[in-house]
């Protein structure tokens, strides 16, 4: 087992349900093994600036049923250069932080591997709503805001029958459509739009007409944000179309608040607490994962180049460093989520009227 003698906790990016107990998993977990535990306010910005309290169980009592980030977020483009690296490390070192659990997305996991290579453990943990890090199949987060979505979406099929009416409701998920699918699916939305994948606009509303026919009366659409530009036309065209009064609706940031889930407190305290453990076992530069429902860990370096393949976005050279058949797993992998992701699309679909 590593010695510690204090590590840092932070969050970045954007904020997200569960991020408060994934806080207080990681403060109390470190505790637990006689490691003091600083909370680093303001993500890398915060480090940088030294904005940091010394916590004890107490600071993170009653934060597990909390939204958001008690650490708060901001982002930091110096952080990102050479000097603001060097801020970072002197922080660290003025106050004796030897690991760091950093909670957030893709650039919070950039900003942990460029502190790990200089020499300060890094773990970090998927915290964000769009559930877009290829790595892991669910992200801290990602359930509380389906869940938020699902409830509102509800309370709008309720006035959309009252009055023979559609609603186009366009969702949050940056350029990732998971939760406009599976949101979709379980609002048994009529259309589901998301940018990764074909839409057949005169199919579908081909379907909505004939399920008029047959007597419906309400009409969801669910769109993903990542089809930029395309529900508020829609809305028009649709109405247009079809001859049913249609509404739109841009949930935006409401997705982002609330209470965590159960699956999000737990996901969280289950991640916080194994990302504590990797460090005492003197690893760094781990994201850990939810893979078929089991915590595992993966190489942030490994992550973020997966993340960068199934996304269509490899840059030159960055296969070069592993095998033949390395590359063919995290093809395998990312072939094997895009078909999963396919065929949720498809079923959305098949019982959609």
């Amino acid at each position: 087992m590593k010695t510690f003698e204090r590590i840092g906790v932070l969050t970045s990016g954007g904020d997200a349900p569960g991020m408060n107990a994934t806080i207080r998993a990681v403060t109390r977990a470190a505790l637990a093994n006689g490691v003091e535990v600083m909370g680093i306010y303001e993500g890398y910005k915060g480090l940088m600036e030294g904005n940091m309290k010394l916590f004890d169980e107490r600071d993170v009592s009653n934060i597990i049923n909390h939204g958001g980030t008690m650490l708060y977020s901001a982002r930091s483009p110096e952080f990102k250069t050479e000097e603001g690296m060097a801020r970072a490390i002197k922080v660290c070192e003025e106050n004796h932080i030897n690991g760091i659990v950093a909670i957030g997305g893709d650039g919070t996991f950039r900003g942990a591997t460029d502190l790990s290579n200089r020499g300060i453990a890094c773990i970090g943990l998927p915290g964000t709503i769009d559930n877009d890090i290829t790595a892991t199949d669910y992200s801290i987060g990602y359930d509380t805001a389906m869940n938020t979505v699902i409830e509102m979406v509800d309370r709008l099929r309720d006035t959309c029958e009252s009055h023979l009416r559609c609603n186009v409701i366009e969702v949050m998920g940056r350029n990732a459509g998971y939760i406009a699918l599976n949101t979709g699916i379980a609002v048994g939305a009529s259309i589901v739009v998301v940018s990764e994948l074909p839409f057949d606009e005169d199919k579908a509303i081909e379907a909505v007409l004939e399920s008029k026919k047959e007597g419906k009366r309400n009409f969801i659409v669910i769109v993903s944000e990542g089809a930029e530009g395309f529900a508020e036309p829609f809305t028009k065209r649709f109405a247009e179309k079809t001859g049913i009064e249609t509404k739109f609706a841009r949930l935006a940031h409401v997705v982002r608040g609330g209470s965590p889930s159960l699956r999000d407190r737990v996901l969280a305290t289950e991640m916080g607490t194994e990302a504590v453990n990797l460090l005492l076992e003197g690893k760094s530069n781990l994201v850990v994962c939810n893979h078929d429902n089991k915590i595992c860990s993966m190489d942030i370096d490994r992550a973020l180049i997966l993340d960068r393949m199934y996304k269509g976005k490899l840059k030159e050279g960055d296969l070069d460093s592993y095998s033949e058949e390395d590359v063919q797993q995290m093809r395998d992998f990312c072939a094997k989520k895009s078909a999963e992701f396919k065929k949720l699309y498809e079923m959305s679909y098949l019982i959609s009227r």
